[in-house]
């Protein structure tokens, strides 16, 4: 079995996503999110897929709301790339597997 996505709370932000040796990709979701629903299931394909050269990760926006504030998330899901600490790329909306792939790939390459 190989890894799912990792749940990250306001609490474990710091140590989990912004002092992550390898990239993080944040999914910033809530349950009452469609298209949030809809990306969760290709985000779990390719966190197992990807393993060893990105984490990915879900932070639920009603739950924690400190992150999303700090980096302005507006609407969901929202997800932000992050290498070395800092947010290297932003995509708003679901995507299809295919092009959430190129992108990831085409990010930390």
């Amino acid at each position: 079995m190989g890894a799912a996505t990792k749940p990250v709370t306001d609490s474990s932000f710091e140590s989990d996503v912004l002092k992550a040796s390898e990239p993080v990709l944040v999914d910033f979701w809530a349950e009452w999110c469609g298209p949030c629903r809809m990306v969760g299931p290709v985000l779990e394909e390719l966190a197992t897929e990807m393993q060893g050269k990105v984490t990915i990760a879900k932070m639920n926006v009603d739950e924690n709301p400190m992150a999303p504030s700090k980096y302005g998330i507006r609407s969901i899901p929202t997800l932000i790339l992050f290498k070395n600490g800092q947010p290297a790329a932003t995509k708003i909306g679901a995507l299809p597997k295919a092009a959430l792939e190129a992108w990831i790939k085409e990010q930390i390459a």
